[in-house]
């Protein structure tokens, strides 16, 4: 499903208003009836993760992670039955996953020989596709070499976070390909094409492959 940037920005206005909640899917839903709940629940977790970001570092401040640790502490005990993580998570605006790395994380390094998420931390290797071809495809003209799934909305910020961090390498290392957002994406983003990234909702169907093409080229021609 493509959206404007106009449809993006009016749900994206809506989102703003909502915290992560059984309701808020209702209300999205019932305030945009025509994009599917898939959709709007990958926009709604977009946007949530850039709030998070914006404010992250604070929760992450030693005084912070001191003050969440013993109030965590606190509320468990008093109430052991209690969703003590959720209620903080939301008291304070963070994730409950967040939330409950920054309560883990300060428990571990209590603990003599405690494991740290650097020594955990396995060396990097570099980021491939989710498939290399090993004979190109052509997509509605266009040759592909690789295509990229992403079970997500293309919204501006995350394909540009995506181009710049992810697409852009695979063209320089294996060419031209394809990115399928499962979710949808603004329609504007597909911009690439004779750059060589081509931009679907879903995964192609008009597929030519290089026996297709060899196949066309034997087929007899009609006398002129």
């Amino acid at each position: 499903m493509k959206l404007s940037r106009a449809e993006y920005k009016e749900i994206v206005r809506w989102t703003d208003q909502l915290r992560p909640t059984r309701q808020c899917m209702k209300i999205l839903k019932e305030r945009f009836p025509n994009h599917s709940q898939s959709t709007l629940l990958s926009i709604f977790s977009l946007e949530y993760q850039k709030r998070i970001k914006r404010t992250i570092s604070r929760h992450h401040a030693p005084d912070a992670i001191e003050s969440h640790y013993q109030r965590y502490l606190s509320e468990a005990k008093a109430h052991p039955t209690a969703p003590v993580l959720l209620e903080l998570a939301n008291e304070v605006d963070l994730s409950p996953a967040l939330m409950a790395r920054i309560i883990l994380d300060r428990f571990l390094q209590g603990l003599e020989g405690g494991v740290h998420e650097n020594q955990l931390r396995v060396m990097g290797y570099d980021k491939t596709p989710d498939i290399i071809l090993e004979v190109p495809i052509a997509v509605e003209g266009h040759i592909v070499h690789w295509i990229e799934s992403k079970a997500s909305f293309g919204d501006d910020h995350s394909h540009r976070t995506y181009l710049n961090e992810q697409f852009w390498s695979y063209w320089n290392r294996f060419g031209p390909g394809l990115v399928i957002y499962w979710y949808g994406f603004i329609g504007e983003l597909d911009c690439q094409r004779d750059r060589g990234i081509l931009l679907k909702d879903c995964f192609p169907t008009d597929i030519v492959t290089l026996s297709h093409a060899a196949q066309q080229d034997r087929l007899p021609q009609e006398p002129e």
